[in-house]
């Protein structure tokens, strides 16, 4: 079997791929259209986000028999023309669910007990402990929508913190020991904390919009561990100057390209501005530049959000657990 590499994953993903008597292509910087040209010569396709797998792609891989994307979604995948083409599609939320329940764990403590700016201020000379003074998990109820592998790994992360989690979810009997499973409606009415933990469907697009965050009846805390295009930046900056949005954890951003590999879309961010350094991956002090997002812009300088670049499954552990999941569900079929 003849197997195309568009991404760089862990050594083992190809190392134990090739002992199974798999021959490789490893090419990580051809373009789609390179792609399509040379497709039909390939049994399979091993990809992370590069680019889209769209119908064109797909009419050109002729004898195309599996894509595996080395992650937990499928999103850069047209799905429905890819299956009713006879291809298999195998994805590894399993690989990283660890990773993005420790992370968004991290996230919320690290809100709760106002970490970084209490790091910021000690390292500027100050020792200031009041204003650092933060609040307990203990006794709050934790609201999850999507309780799949992340969602879950998220719940398992909660015990021992003697707090309430819900979970809602569009599948009926998800819930288990450590989430009960509730509507939508109930956990609107009870959360201090929502976490979000869903794929990017047509769906979730958008999902966490001004009505989507009015109807919670309290105000509370936002963690976003999913794919940033499920939140209205805007309606989340204005809850958050509103009061009804106390803190917000985004490891994802609405202004993201497509491979998750840049912050920026050429629409809304075609130049480097002064006040953010991309290439060096750190932000500069500089007054606020008109060319950035306004809604981006509140975010990097507010004191209650915590930014994290797309990492909550990037870890040491999650590469090797991803690359596993991915061999062992293509030795599983083929």
């Amino acid at each position: 079997m003849k197997i195309l590499h568009l991404d760089k994953n862990h050594s083992l993903l190809v190392e134990q791929l090739a002992a199974a008597g798999c021959k490789n292509t490893e090419n990580y910087t051809i373009s789609k259209e390179e792609t399509e040209a040379i497709i039909q010569d390939y049994d399979g396709i091993v990809i992370r986000s590069r680019f889209k797998i769209d119908k064109q792609f797909i009419d050109a891989a002729s004898n195309l028999k599996f894509i595996a994307r080395v992650g937990a979604g499928l999103e850069s995948i047209d799905i429905p023309y890819a299956q009713g083409k006879g291809i298999h599609l195998i994805s590894a939320p399993e690989g990283n669910r660890n990773a993005v329940g420790e992370h968004a764990l991290g996230m919320l403590l690290s809100l709760f007990n106002k970490l970084n700016t209490a790091d910021t201020s000690v390292k500027s000379g100050h020792w200031l402990r009041e204003v650092h003074r933060g609040i307990e998990l203990e006794g709050k109820t934790v609201g999850l929508i999507g309780y799949g592998n992340m969602g879950k790994a998220f719940a398992s992360k909660l015990k021992g913190f003697d707090c309430e989690v819900l979970c809602y979810d569009i599948l009926e009997n998800v819930g288990d020991e450590n989430a009960r499973q509730v509507s939508l409606e109930e956990l609107q009415q009870k959360a201090d904390v929502l976490s979000l933990h869903t794929p990017w469907t047509p769906l979730t697009n958008k999902m966490v919009d001004k009505n989507f965050i009015n109807a919670f009846a309290k105000a509370f805390y936002l963690i976003n561990t999913a794919r940033g295009k499920s939140i209205v930046t805007t309606d989340l900056v204005q809850a958050m100057k509103a009061g009804k949005i106390l803190g917000a954890g985004l490891d994802v951003l609405e202004y993201e390209k497509a491979s998750f590999e840049n912050l920026f879309s050429k629409t809304c961010h075609p130049q480097p501005v002064e006040g953010l350094d991309l290439d060096k991956g750190r932000l500069r002090q500089a007054q606020p530049d008109k060319t950035i997002p306004e809604a981006l812009q509140y975010l990097l300088q507010a004191d209650n959000v915590l930014l994290t670049p797309h990492i909550a499954g990037w870890t040491t552990e999650s590469k090797r657990k991803l690359a596993q999941t991915i061999v062992d569900k293509i030795l599983a079929i083929f």
